[in-house]
């Protein structure tokens, strides 16, 4: 450890191991993966992240995931730097963890673990503090199994701790399952009000514009360029987590709301992804979706897959429009930028830009205002009683303005978006 002589807080020496397997190479590119484990790690406050290296690997040790040999080596290595915390980009056991933590005399992280540390240091709302939490005792869950010698022993039952013959293991578990679901109830109360909140907007009735991408794309400097809003935006994986919107006017007079999400990232922990499918929920309401893309980054097709792959998973809609924003294109070279312009003016639905310095903004905001054209239309809708269920649906998709009830049914004024008007008639 050091000292920071600009904070006075004490630093962690970290350092970063990619453990590069044989059957992921066709995936992932080790050394922009490497690259990118260590962005994230120089996210969290309070390390001195001292650089890293891709470990190659046929196939990983069960008991300690490298061979004794890289273990030798690296453990060479890490006490003439003074590591006290290593960083392992890729899944490891709790016995894994365990072994290695052992064997290095230093603290062991996997990429969920980073991955969680960062969400628990950046959540600022409630509803974000509450995944965060979620999210962290759910892998805490998974690191109970021979994990900790300790847990083996066996306790007596007082208060909660359980009855006779339970092991600490099991006390643990039940605890931490007992917290899950105090935390799921308080969570599903926010999640209501989001709700109400949505199906408030829905009734305005404006369009719902969300930004998506993978972290660090440019996301929240291009929402704080439309909005004139300040959210938080760092040359940083994960700056932002918690969700913001705001109400932004077209030239043409039209209201949109804009959302700001949080970044995407491959091998998001799965925790996550069900943690955070509240927050995210905005997208799935969305009219229109801006694919942001750091364009000039080596991984930028491999991100997109990514980012598309978590959008399915989180059951966004094939028909929903998307844009594709081709950001950063200020850093590119010419030669570089000449051949990105020239691809996206002969592919639909593209727009490069620079959120950093404005450049190409007009274009994306009359894409923008082109899609959302009649997004929503207002119009009138005679319903016998017998269709209930279709009344129904339209109020719980909050598009119904005003009702008045007729001799034989109901007469609805509604403002739905095409999408909406789609599966109204599939009804």
């Amino acid at each position: 450890m050091i000292l920071d002589t600009d904070t006075g807080a004490v630093a962690t020496r970290a350092y970063v191991l990619h453990p590069d397997l044989t059957s992921d190479r066709e995936r992932r590119d080790p050394e922009p993966a490497l690259a990118e484990a260590i962005a994230l790690a120089e996210a969290l406050p309070d390390l001195e992240v001292l650089g890293g290296e891709v470990v190659r690997l046929r196939k990983p040790d069960a008991g300690a995931l490298f061979g004794s040999g890289k273990l030798d080596e690296l453990m060479a290595k890490l006490s003439a730097q003074e590591v006290g915390l290593v960083l392992v980009d890729g899944p490891v056991s709790p016995v894994q963890q365990r072994n290695l933590e052992k064997a290095w005399g230093v603290k062991v992280l996997d990429r969920t673990g980073l991955i969680l540390e960062i969400f628990s240091d950046r959540a600022a709302t409630r509803e974000g503090v509450l995944q965060v939490e979620m999210a962290a005792l759910s892998y805490q869950r998974t690191r109970l199994v021979r994990a900790w010698t300790h847990l083996e022993r066996q306790r007596g039952g007082l208060g909660f701790v359980g009855g006779p013959g339970e092991t600490q293991i099991e006390a643990d578990r039940r605890a931490i399952d007992e917290q899950l679901t105090r935390l799921r109830r308080q969570l599903d109360k926010v999640a209501k009000t989001r709700e109400l909140h949505r199906a408030s907007r829905a009734k305005v009735p404006f369009p719902v514009v969300a930004l998506v991408g993978y972290t660090n794309a440019g996301k929240s400097t291009l929402f704080n360029r439309l909005t004139g809003a300040e959210v938080m935006a760092k040359d940083m994986l994960f700056a932002t987590l918690d969700p913001t919107m705001r109400g932004v006017t077209l030239p043409t007079g039209m209201k949109v709301i804009l959302s700001d999400t949080v970044g995407f990232i491959s091998d998001l922990p799965t925790q996550l992804v069900a943690a955070f499918r509240a927050t995210l929920e905005e997208v799935l309401s969305a009219d229109l979706i801006l694919h942001v893309r750091d364009i000039t980054h080596p991984e930028t097709e491999g991100q997109k897959e990514d980012v598309m792959s978590i959008l399915h998973d989180l059951g966004v809609a094939e028909d929903v429009p998307m844009i594709e924003v081709w950001n950063k294109v200020d850093v590119a070279d010419p030669e570089r930028r000449a051949v990105l312009q020239t691809v996206a003016d002969r592919t639909e639905n593209v727009r490069p830009l620079s959120a950093v310095t404005g450049e190409g903004l007009d274009g994306l905001i009359e894409a923008i205002t082109h899609a959302l054209d009649d997004a929503r239309t207002v119009r009138e809708i005679e319903l016998p009683f017998e269709e209930g269920r279709k009344r129904a649906w339209l109020h719980e998709q909050g598009v119904v303005m005003d009702e008045s009830q007729t001799e034989t049914g109901f007469r609805l004024t509604v403002a739905m978006t095409a999408r909406q008007e789609k599966r109204f008639r599939e009804l």
